[in-house]
């Protein structure tokens, strides 16, 4: 950029570091200390001995667990931890009834369903908070940049939206893979017991693991109630961020009217730091270790993080240039006259088949300049438009190409590529399709915006660049 004159090398080196990349790696270090005291394999053990026996329990019940984990850790880690499990499980099967399974079609189906169901619930968790999948993040930061003086949207405002969308989401990816699933002949061998005895074998809950316990659910309360919480139209529920901005202004310190002392990653980065201060008995409660070292630390996906900056220097460049907006404006020509749901929905499936065949982080930086210019130059609120397409660029479920979880599974030889792109498809447009539900039944309400009115600070004159 510096040599071709588009921006200072000041200006594109201060993108690659941003507050919503400090989201993300405060995010991740809590992820690794979960991983590092074995509290990942002993809640999704729980959760999936709880479910019940039976084919289809048994898928949903791992299902349910990695969905609930990629919720807060990477999708991709996700994955990563649940697969183990569910190979094991299926070897012992084979195990047990090694007569049968090898040959029998239900049994092939099952395992063919779990493993694939682990990659889809990995992907749709990561879709019900900010932290569960790179994109999500990439479309904070960008969506910052290009209307500096628009109104955050919180960690728990996203999950107020999408997490009753990624619920819905996973039911039908589970009946989806279920539908007209045999039951093998062998099914009595199907029983709590096999997961409760790998639970036992954990033994107790060890101190490191109810600290960590302890630091999870302080940092999702913390991100849930940052933010003031509205019950209707008459009463609101003032959230903590608010309260702490008070107090710091009668200390004499003022955010200049910007009220950003305190974000997301703030919760992020503050739980990391007490991680390695936090000293605890270790499992064999002679000797005590700080809750994170920086030998695990170290695992941190700083390429993810570069491509992070990266496509942050793009979406600085393409609003500098004026590319996105004058892209927005030819884009507008094309759509203008059709009803919101329309745009929603041809957006949705647009960017959900071309992430497909890219980086669904790549997809995400490359559009989402241009959906926003396109929403200005209609008039109407970008998030309207820029939101939706975030959750779409994570929709593709055809390919193992196309996410990181979906690569994981099908490396396990269980699944086809037919039947992966055959049930990807049946998930492409049922996602397209609860997006658009989501956005025009929960969205909107929770943006509290206007349709058809383009807010004062999406405005050229508002949204104009800082100078360098």
């Amino acid at each position: 950029y510096p040599l071709l004159g588009i921006q200072s090398a000041k200006t594109v080196s201060r993108a690659y570091f941003s507050d919503s990349s400090f989201l993300y790696m405060g995010g991740f270090i809590l992820a690794l200390g979960i991983e590092r005291w074995g509290l990942h394999r002993r809640i999704a053990l729980t959760i999936t001995s709880a479910v019940g026996v039976g084919p289809r329990r048994l898928v949903f019940g791992f299902m349910l667990a990695t969905f609930a984990i990629s919720m807060w850790i990477s999708n991709t880690a996700s994955a990563l931890l649940m697969i183990p499990i569910a190979m094991a499980l299926l070897a012992s099967l084979e195990e047990w009834h090694s007569d049968e399974p090898r040959s029998d079609r239900a049994f092939r189906r099952l395992a063919m369903a779990t493993t694939l169901g682990i990659g889809y619930s990995a992907t749709i968790g990561g879709m019900a908070t900010l932290v569960g999948t790179p994109t999500n993040v990439v479309y904070v930061d960008i969506f910052r940049r290009l209307y500096p003086n628009a109104p955050a949207m919180s960690a728990g405002q996203w999950m107020t939206v999408w997490i009753p969308f990624a619920t819905v989401f996973l039911l039908v990816a589970w009946g989806v893979l279920v539908f007209r699933m045999g039951t093998p002949r062998w099914s009595a061998g199907l029983d709590r017991g096999m997961l409760k005895s790998q639970l036992r074998a954990l033994g107790p809950m060890q101190p490191p693991e109810r600290w960590m316990l302890g630091m999870f659910l302080f940092t999702v309360a913390a991100w849930l109630f940052r933010t003031d919480f509205a019950f209707g139209e008459s009463i609101r529920l003032p959230g903590w961020g608010r309260i702490a901005e008070c107090w710091l202004e009668r200390l004499g310190v003022s955010a200049g009217g910007t009220g950003e002392w305190i974000n997301d990653s703030t919760v992020a980065i503050t739980v990391a730091v007490l991680m390695f201060l936090i000293p605890v008995r270790t499992h064999g409660g002679h000797a005590r270790a700080p809750l994170m070292d920086w030998r695990t630390a170290n695992r941190l996906p700083w390429g993810i993080l570069l491509l992070f900056g990266g496509g942050f220097a793009l979406a600085d460049a393409c609003k500098s240039t004026g590319l996105s907006e004058w892209t927005g404006e030819h884009l507008a020509v094309l759509v203008e006259g059709q009803p919101l749901w329309v745009m929603i929905l041809g957006i949705g499936v647009l960017v959900t088949f071309l992430s497909e065949l890219t980086s669904n982080v790549a997809t995400a930086n490359a559009l989402l300049p241009m959906i926003g210019g396109t929403a200005v130059a209609l008039g109407m609120d970008p998030r309207l438009l820029m939101i939706p397409a975030t959750i779409a660029s994570s929709c593709g479920f055809m390919l193992p190409v196309s996410t990181p979880p979906h690569t994981i599974v099908f490396g396990t030889g269980r699944i086809k590529l037919l039947e992966m792109a055959r049930y990807g498809f049946f998930l492409n447009l049922a996602g397209a399709l609860l997006m658009l539900a989501a956005s025009l039944w929960l969205l909107e309400p929770q943006l509290e915006t206007r349709r058809g009115e383009l807010p004062d600070w999406a405005r050229p004159a508002a949204a104009a660049p800082s100078p360098d």
